[in-house]
């Protein structure tokens, strides 16, 4: 099955996802669905369709005449409905500093980088039409937004002054999701027939409350086989294996159908982890884990969406949680690597906070980060990495 139009394949290029400019009115389709309000005196609140994406412009009534343009994360289900909630603690802080805000729902939901880039490069070129060439231009995002942001600011640097990455997917996408396929892969030797099939998964198949469960009840029944899972995937408890095994496999179906067959392969994985102390229990996941081919087209996919360069020529600061079990902290070490083989490690920080879960970061934080990059930016002092302060 083919997903990717002529039209999208023309913003990709092999490593990573480009979006190609394009004069201001080409990107002007019709604005359908416009609601324009005054939520406070001197603020401005527009939402819409932009080409058939719903999408979001909030304005503040003390605007310092500059934009932030922000990437939600991956979604189950179509965002449009989530843009008429307030802003969320990723992006008040922003607008509290007097920053516009725009913000695109994406035509597709799930892994949508390839709708995504271009999607939310149109909708700037929008706002600039619309309310004049912001002072400022910044991009930040969580979780696939950061993943977002990473890109659009190696793909992007002559519109973005800088760029705040929030717990967000960094480095090349194809290492961490054959990691998780390999996971499943084991999770389904130590707990046969709890989940669906892996290769492929049903199309139709969810991330859910009576998956977890599910999942749940069979840690429960061995918990043997249980720490040896959770040791392997190096989470704290068993509710976080539910959790992750229940979202992996929404994923996995997710690429497979983006990609038009299996992208994952873990043929050649020498499995270890899941005891400290003594190799035989790694010797014998080896010996018996069901092993899988990667359709190599298929594959393909998984490495145009995406494979960042390292070239990041503008401020980018990244920050994280110590313990995220869906982004492990571990599994974006790399993307630092790359920028420095590139030449440019004077361009990226890296941050964290002491806390657990995914994008649990409070608003408070994201403001002081956000801050950092702005004096960045505005004044030349590079962020210290390490802990935010």
């Amino acid at each position: 099955m083919k997903f990717l139009s002529a039209l999208v394949l023309s913003f990709l290029a092999v490593g990573t996802c480009r979006v190609q400019a394009q004069p201001a009115s080409a990107l002007a389709p019709l604005v359908t669905n416009q609601r324009i309000t005054h939520p406070a005196e001197g603020a401005t609140s527009e939402h819409g369709d932009l080409g058939g994406v719903p999408y979001r412009i909030e304005i503040p009534a003390h605007w310092n005449g500059s934009l932030v343009v922000f990437y939600h994360g991956y979604s189950y289900v179509p965002f449009g409905p989530e843009l008429d909630r307030p802003l969320t603690s990723q992006e008040t802080p922003e607008y509290n500093r007097g920053y516009a805000i725009a913000q695109s729902a994406y035509s597709r939901t799930g892994w949508a980088l390839e709708q995504a880039l271009p999607e939310t490069d149109r909708l700037r070129e929008y706002f600039v039409k619309q309310y004049g060439k912001p002072k400022q231009t910044f991009v930040t995002g969580g979780s696939m937004g950061g993943a977002l942001t990473m890109v659009t600011m190696e793909q992007r640097p002559e519109v973005y002054d800088g760029a705040l990455a929030l717990c967000g997917r960094l480095g090349p996408t194809d290492p961490p999701m054959q990691q998780r396929f390999s996971f499943r892969a084991a999770f389904d030797y130590y707990f046969p027939g709890v989940m669906p099939p892996l290769v492929p998964t049903p199309a139709d198949y969810m991330d859910s409350d009576a998956n977890r469960a599910k999942v749940t009840a069979a840690l429960k029944s061995d918990p043997a086989k249980a720490r040896k899972i959770r040791n392997l995937m190096r989470l704290h408890n068993d509710e976080d294996v539910a959790h992750m095994i229940s979202y992996i496999g929404f994923i996995i179906a997710d690429y497979q159908q983006r990609a038009g067959g299996n992208p994952f392969d873990n043929r050649d994985l020498v499995y270890n982890g899941t005891d400290p102390d003594d190799s035989a229990s790694d010797n014998d996941l080896n010996d018996h884990v069901a092993r899988y081919a990667a359709d190599p087209v298929a594959h393909q996919y998984l490495v145009r969406n995406v494979t960042p360069t390292g070239k990041v020529l503008k401020p980018m600061l990244a920050l994280t949680t110590t313990y995220d079990p869906l982004i492990p902290a571990a599994t974006i070490s790399s993307y630092p690597q790359m920028i420095a083989a590139a030449g440019f490690s004077q361009n990226f920080v890296q941050q964290y906070v002491k806390r657990d879960g995914h994008c649990t970061m409070s608003g408070e934080e994201t403001g002081r980060a956000f801050d950092e990059l702005v004096n960045w930016v505005n004044h030349g002092k590079q962020p210290k990495a390490g802990l935010l302060p």
